[in-house]
Order: structure tokens, then C-alpha cells, then sequence
């Protein structure tokens, strides 16, 4: 692994390119994500929980970047979820490697309304709703059989009746406190830009590499 080095040289992230919230620079980063053929989910991050005083981490998929929150959708059940509840401090991680950036997003999480949590649910396809329905997210099961025998069971009982939202599916919406982007420079001397919430508004600071 030692062997194992690159020199970043796609980019920078100066002061006088910044504009004064972080929202606009994060749409515009995102967008170049989205354009970059060698990222295969511009939307995939990793969201850290805290699990009583340790951090647990997954990949989860943004779905919405609304009233300055990031949301996302998942079981309330689910290990992610009992965490929430417990603690709802939380980090979300975007790793654009292919463009040398990545951007952390630091605050505290909370359930969006049910109505918007019907609305994503309903826009799914019905075998991503059905598949909400068969999994008890992070329970433990005996076998990947059990598990399709489960989908054939609720896809043959969804042929007959409207599909609902099962109460323990819905989104959470992160509002930050902390939005840092990250851009990969020389020397491992890389861009580190914090935009911190301070009341209404945003201090804006460089932080050392």
C-alpha cells in the first residue's frame, strides 16, 4: 500500500471564487459529479451515527437538497435509525475521488413529514416499494433464501392490494452546521474551505491540509 500515490492537479478552491453560502458551490460540485463518467452514483454518501459514543458509517443515496437540508430515505428501524433516535448528530461524506474533491457535511438529523416521505415512496418503482415492505433492515436472518421467499410472498400479495408506505419507511432531512469542501492540490498541500453557520449567516474560513 505504501507504494501507492497520487499528485492532484485538477483543480483549486480560492477565496475570491467562493460564493457567500455553501449551498450554491455544493449544487455546482455536484453537477460536475454528475458529468464525470467515472462516478457511477454522484449521490451516493456516507452517513456516520453515533452507536452509544462509537461511529458507524454507511453508504446511503441523497435524494433531495431542500430548505438547505440533505435528505434521505431508509427503515426507522434499521440500525442507522435506532442511532438517530438515540443521537441525532451526524456526518455525511461525499468522496468524488475522479475530480481529487470531496465535500463534509456536519449536523443533526430529523424525519422529514409524512407527506413527503408518501410522495418520494410513490414516485419509487414498485419493486423498490415491495423490497421496503421484505427487508427488516439490519435484523439478522438465517438465509438468502428466507429472504426471497419473503420478496414472493409480498410481491404475490401486492398483485391483489394497493401497496402502502410501511410506518417504519421514510426520509430524514440533514441541516447542517458545517459544510467543508475539500480539493485535492499538490504536494498534499489540498484546499480546505469551512463554511460554519453562525446564526443567519456563514463564517467562512481556510483550514490548514
Amino acid at each position: 500500500m505504501k507504494h501507492l500515490r497520487q499528485n492532484y492537479t485538477l483543480g483549486s478552491l480560492l477565496e475570491k471564487d467562493l460564493p457567500q453560502e455553501p449551498f450554491s458551490l455544493f449544487e455546482k460540485w455536484f453537477e460536475d459529479a454528475e458529468n464525470e463518467s467515472g462516478i457511477l452514483e454522484p449521490n451516493a454518501m456516507v452517513l456516520s451515527t453515533v452507536d452509544n459514543g462509537i461511529a458507524d458509517s454507511r453508504i446511503v443515496l441523497l435524494k433531495d437538497l431542500r430548505d438547505q437540508e440533505f435528505v434521505f430515505y431508509t427503515n426507522y428501524t434499521s440500525k442507522k435509525g435506532s442511532q438517530i433516535a438515540q443521537n441525532p448528530n451526524c456526518s455525511l461524506l461525499f468522496p468524488w475521488i475522479n475530480l481529487q474533491r470531496q465535500i463534509i457535511v456536519r449536523g443533526t438529523v430529523k424525519k422529514v413529514s409524512e407527506t413527503e416521505s408518501d410522495e418520494y415512496f410513490f414516485s419509487r418503482p414498485k419493486s423498490s416499494q415491495v423490497g421496503a415492505w421484505v427487508s427488516d433492515q439490519s435484523s439478522q436472518i438465517e438465509s438468502r433464501a428466507e429472504l426471497d421467499n419473503k420478496l414472493a410472498l409480498f410481491s404475490q400479495r401486492f398483485e391483489k392490494e394497493e401497496i402502502k408506505r410501511p410506518i417504519h419507511w421514510g426520509g430524514y432531512a440533514v441541516e447542517p452546521i458545517e459544510i467543508e469542501f475539500w480539493q485535492g492540490r499538490e504536494n498534499r498541500l489540498h484546499d480546505r474551505i469551512s463554511f460554519r453557520k453562525e446564526g443567519a449567516d456563514w463564517q467562512i474560513n481556510r483550514l490548514q491540509p
